[in-house]
């Protein structure tokens, strides 16, 4: 492996200082500077956090606080949802997209569906994830990766529990979707939510280490075209209405920059540990 493009050693490349050395910048943008007030206050209070619990612990607390906005998010989502099909608004789209992904069927295109789908499932994902876990964390000699993707997952499920409780809607009529079939509430989409959580994380840490901007771009697009696959493969076999993935992208995408959030002020509270800067260089004053 060498030298890195920053100059470091494998050794000094290695745990929490080498994720100050190859995990603060994507581009020119360095994450632990903050640019607003409320950045730069969010700094400040990590800052304290992680001089009483060390930047790990300080991450930790950070993304149970985050796990708990998660769930509130999922049932107010679920209350604006309530509110836009008893308008008929956006949910109008639900019964003319799955007629037209009726059409398109076939015993090929199915089968090929069926089994893409399960990537994003309840088996499927986990392996997914684990992998991608297992393999951050060795390259990385750093636990960051495996409790960033843990918690990412665990707050997507969360807001998947608390959705389907909340508002209970009922599947497409199994006579409209392909087997095999499933019976749990349909809003949000579960698939569609995990698959955009997790693929959008593990995209996240490896854009850390990318050194090029076509590379970023590539890991984004690989990233955003497997969510939505996933996403609209659940609407083509009719096991989910086109409104339970909207909402699930949307809670994925709002999870995201939670912990992603959490990450930064991590890295900020790390650097001002290791590095010695100043506080207000820290907060990117």
């Amino acid at each position: 492996m060498g030298v890195h493009p920053q100059g470091a050693s494998d050794d000094e490349s290695a745990g929490g200082k080498g994720e100050l050395i190859d995990d603060r910048f994507v581009g020119d943008t360095d994450l632990a500077r903050w640019k607003t007030p409320a950045g730069r206050w969010l700094a400040s209070r990590a800052q304290r956090l992680s001089g009483r619990l060390g930047p790990y612990g300080a991450l930790i607390l950070i993304l149970a606080a985050g796990a708990v906005v998660a769930s509130l998010l999922a049932f107010a989502t679920g209350g604006v949802y309530e509110a836009v099909t008893e308008a008929d608004g956006v949910a109008a789209l639900d019964h003319p997209v799955l007629e037209a992904a009726m059409t398109l069927r076939g015993p090929t295109l199915d089968a090929a569906a069926t089994a893409y789908t399960a990537l994003g499932g309840g088996i499927g994902m986990p392996i997914l994830a684990a992998i991608a876990t297992a393999v951050l964390v060795l390259g990385r000699r750093s636990w960051t990766p495996a409790f960033l993707i843990l918690t990412a997952a665990a707050g997507s499920l969360l807001m998947t529990i608390a959705g389907k409780q909340l508002i209970g809607r009922a599947r497409p009529p199994l006579s409209d979707a392909v087997p095999p079939y499933e019976y749990s509430p349909s809003f949000p989409s579960g698939h569609s939510l995990n698959s955009f959580v997790i693929a959008g994380i593990v995209a996240y840490l490896v854009i850390l280490r990318c050194r090029s901007r076509r590379a970023r771009a590539w890991t984004v697009a690989a990233a955003a075209l497997f969510a939505l696959t996933i996403g609209l493969s659940r609407v083509f076999l009719g096991h989910h209405w086109l409104t339970d993935v909207l909402a699930a992208w949307t809670l994925g995408a709002a999870w995201l920059v939670l912990v992603i959030t959490a990450h930064r002020l991590y890295l900020t509270a790390r650097k001002t540990e290791n590095l010695g800067h100043p506080r207000g260089e820290a907060q990117g004053r």
